[in-house]
């Protein structure tokens, strides 16, 4: 089956051709770093990696860019007693170390706003001798009635739109968009580039068109981002590079967001659960299964109840995988023919970790009629669904985050209960069966599972 996917632009679903064949960019907007990332954020992130493996695992070649807006007017206002570039790089080290944190694959490249402001020149020259584009009093906007198919991303009509009320009095229209922002006599020198048009910064929607076709070329084959920047970030995305000669994005493909109650995820809005909060209620897997595990054009409604919940889901995984290895050892992992039609489906993630567990199922039979071949088959199908979706805990990014403090606690927690089994196995040997049963459940009390097998008892929490 051909990978589908679902293109914003066409609303609808279609057969994924890349430009060249074998191979496949994508474009991700990355994040404004005016502050520490959120899970929304993070949602983002874990959607477009799971993507970009299962096109690796598909066969392609993948080139995944990722930028970031270390220059905005947030992050000015934010800047208060730091730097604003001290600022902006310490936010963009959090992002890094969170996506890392989740077992996101670092992108190909992560260009920043602040090193491309010369093809951002380059570009406004080019959008200014069109007739697409004017410098007034030292900002450049863009003359959105220049191109007549403005609108045509998100669905609206032209005649039907406003302009943000910024600076209307510099621009011709008040729906043209700024493409550079001269500099304000308040704003910082370091914070400007000298331009023909005056010194000054990059407007936000700027920055994407010049990274993007530094990196992927005047056509490239997927633009990802969330719901949110449909309109106006990625509609003036189109215009200005369309506007420029390029061919710009194939697929617009967009996620859906994630809910704090009945808003959405957002720092204007100050309604926000950061990694923190979160990875102080499951581990940092279990929290990629929460986020992973739904479709991506589904919105999710954080609850804490719904982390648990994904988190309980994850373990069962998690234990068949540890139970299967101990008894037939490791075994290369193979996505099932139903995993594989369901990620070919609009990277349908529901049904791929459905088949995961039905795998799961399979498997915790085999292992208990003591089918061995049945076992290492459903491990195979396991872990290749756990590969892409960057939750297979055997994989060295998982095995290395597991280590350390958490082996060393999991090394007492083992010594302890140790001595509990072999009280229970005395109870046993002298046939005091109420001991042995007041111990066992004493321990699932505390949350460990003991499991009698040929070998002897096995706990797991």
């Amino acid at each position: 089956m051909t990978l589908r996917l679902h293109d914003t632009a066409s609303r609808s679903v279609r057969d994924f051709v890349p430009i060249t064949p074998g191979r496949c960019g994508i474009y991700l907007c990355g994040p404004t770093v005016q502050s520490a990332p959120h899970i929304g954020h993070l949602r983002s992130a874990v959607n477009y990696d799971v993507l970009r493996r299962w096109l690796t695992r598909s066969g392609y070649e993948v080139t995944f860019v990722q930028n970031v807006t270390d220059i905005d007017d947030k992050i000015l206002a934010k800047a208060e007693d730091v730097e604003w570039w001290a600022l902006a790089y310490t936010n963009e080290r959090a992002f890094a170390d969170a996506y890392a944190a989740l077992g996101c694959l670092p992108p190909t490249i992560a260009p920043r706003a602040t090193g491309h402001v010369p093809e951002m020149i380059e570009l406004m020259k080019r959008l200014i001798d069109s007739g697409n584009a004017y410098d007034a009093e030292g900002d450049v906007y863009f003359d959105v009635q220049s191109y007549p198919e403005y609108g045509a991303l998100s669905g609206q009509r032209l005649d039907h739109m406003q302009g943000d009320g910024a600076d209307d009095n510099c621009k011709r229209d008040p729906r043209d968009f700024a493409l550079w922002k001269g500099r304000k006599t308040n704003e910082p020198p370091t914070a400007s580039w000298p331009t023909p048009w005056g010194p000054g910064r990059p407007g936000w929607h700027l920055e994407c068109s010049a990274m993007a076709g530094r990196y992927l070329g005047e056509a490239f084959d997927i633009h990802g981002g969330g719901l949110d920047l449909v309109f106006p970030h990625h509609e003036n995305e189109i215009a200005q590079s369309k506007a420029a000669g390029f061919g710009f994005a194939n697929f617009w493909v967009h996620h859906a967001l994630l809910n704090l109650g009945p808003e959405k995820m957002s720092k204007s809005l100050g309604n926000v659960i950061d990694l923190p909060h979160v990875l102080g209620l499951v581990r940092a897997i279990e929290a990629r299964y929460y986020l992973a595990t739904p479709h991506y054009r589904s919105t999710i409604d954080y609850s804490e109840e719904a982390l648990l919940e994904a988190a309980v889901g994850f373990r069962r995984i998690e234990n068949f995988v540890e139970r299967a290895v101990e008894r037939v050892g490791a075994v290369d992992g193979v996505p099932s023919p139903a995993f594989a039609a369901a990620l070919d489906d609009d990277l349908g993630t529901p049904a791929g970790i459905a088949s995961v567990h039905e795998a799961v199922r399979t498997g915790n039979a085999a292992l208990a009629a003591g089918d061995d071949e049945g076992v290492r088959s459903a491990l195979a199908e396991v872990r290749g669904g756990l590969e892409v979706f960057g939750l297979d805990p055997l994989s060295t990014e998982w095995a290395a985050s597991e280590a350390g403090s958490a082996e060393d606690l999991r090394d007492v927690v083992d010594s302890l209960v140790k001595v509990a089994l072999e009280q229970r196995q005395a109870a046993r040997g002298r046939k005091d069966y109420g001991a042995a049963d007041s111990i066992r459940d004493q321990l699932k009390e505390a949350g460990i599972v003991v499991e009698d097998t040929p070998a002897g008892p096995r706990w797991t929490l």
